[in-house]
């Protein structure tokens, strides 16, 4: 129970003393647009001689920055800060067309229509609460369905009753760092005072469990797809160099030196969707780098090459110095799609029984597997044959 700490008649902002001796200062704030409660600026002050003139004070604090949002410098919305600053982006065409989608779909139907001054830290803890709760973000209806198709269909057994469904801890921090940088440029425009993301707190990041595949899997793995020798080298590649799948299409044979001593492959570009169509660019984090190769992997190279030039001779052309060392043509002029090298590499895992994407070959310790072939009675020894 609470109790007026003065007789003096408030008109706006509530200030009451609390039986710990601390004083609450609450300002009415609007209504939150994620939750459609009446919203509060709330702040205790501790117990002091000086608590009444501190808590005026933070109450006239509190007052100054409802009416700043109510009649900020712009009225511009989040939609239009939001708008403005994807027009500025210094990003990758995917990072772009990931960020238009959680704007269309996370933010716009909660936060659009909020003047970018009246966001504070509460309504977008609130967003992230709720993007938590569902990833669909229903009304909590009855009847509501999991259809198994957006289109007009016939449902069946696949159309099952709604269950809420997070979106992940990773998609909410994705979305809390786009916000972020858009409040960052609007306090530098002066669209608004302060920076709400500064004091909101996404949720923590997800402890990291890569799962690479064991030792013993690996070896299953590499001896099956030695089936086809150029997937074989493809898979040992990814094994040994840790490149992502996208460096891995990308890879030329300008980009290799297999001179004995110094063998090494230069990752400069990657395979990767822009706009809707595949394109050889820049690498995801826009640094290429060297990575040295074992004798293993500068071996099986080789012999691709030699093999490679043999069929080219038997087609009556040489070889390409700058064709793409994995490729579906003689002359290596394309490249693979990294969507398929996925897709083959999860069905030969799935007909293995391991349970594994081609993407964890990234965690995958290169050392230990090329000091494992050091032991006649390892695993992986077999693939030495």
């Amino acid at each position: 129970m609470t109790r007026a700490s003065t007789g003096k008649r408030r008109t706006r902002g509530g200030v009451d003393t609390l039986p710990s001796g601390a004083i609450r200062v609450r300002v009415y704030a609007g209504v939150d647009p994620v939750t459609g409660r009446r919203h509060y600026l709330t702040e205790l002050v501790p117990k002091g001689p000086k608590a009444e003139r501190e808590a005026d004070a933070v109450r006239s604090r509190l007052l100054a920055e409802v009416d700043e949002r109510r009649n900020p410098r712009t009225s511009a919305t989040v939609d239009q800060l939001l708008e403005r600053y994807m027009e500025q982006l210094d990003g990758s065409p995917n990072t772009e067309v990931l960020y238009r989608g959680y704007i269309k779909n996370d933010i716009s139907p909660f936060l659009g229509k909020v003047k970018a001054s009246s966001v504070d830290p509460e309504m977008l803890d609130a967003l992230y609460a709720e993007l938590r709760r569902c990833r669909l973000h229903c009304k909590k209806q009855r009847g509501l369905v999991d259809h198994r198709v957006a289109k007009e269909h016939d449902c069946d057994e696949r159309c099952r009753p709604h269950r809420c469904k997070p979106l992940g801890r990773s998609t909410v921090r994705h979305i809390h760092f786009l916000l972020s940088g858009a409040f960052r440029k609007a306090k530098r425009w002066r669209w608004v005072s302060i920076n709400p993301c500064e004091m909101s707190e996404p949720p923590a990041a997800p402890a990291a469990n890569p799962q690479p595949p064991t030792p013993e899997e690996a070896a299953l793995i590499v001896t099956a797809a030695w089936e086809d020798p150029e997937w074989g080298t493809l898979v040992w590649a990814a094994m040994t160099t840790g490149a992502r799948r996208g460096e891995i299409c990308a890879i030329r044979w300008t980009s290799l030196n297999l001179e004995e001593g110094r063998e090494s492959v230069w990752l400069r570009y990657a395979i990767r969707k822009e706009h809707g169509e595949l394109v050889e660019a820049e690498l995801k984090t826009h640094q290429q780098r060297r990575i040295a190769l074992d004798t293993e992997t500068a071996m099986l190279l080789r012999e691709l090459r030699r093999k490679r030039e043999e069929q080219a001779k038997t087609l009556g052309f040489e070889l390409p110095r700058d064709g793409f060392v994995f490729s579906n043509a003689p002359d290596g002029a394309t490249h693979l799609r990294p969507d398929g090298v996925t897709q083959r590499y999860e069905r030969l895992a799935e007909r293995l029984g391991i349970n594994t994407t081609i993407h964890k070959l990234r965690h995958y310790s290169a050392t230990e597997l090329i000091l494992s072939l050091c032991q006649p009675d390892h695993p992986l020894a077999i693939m030495r044959v």
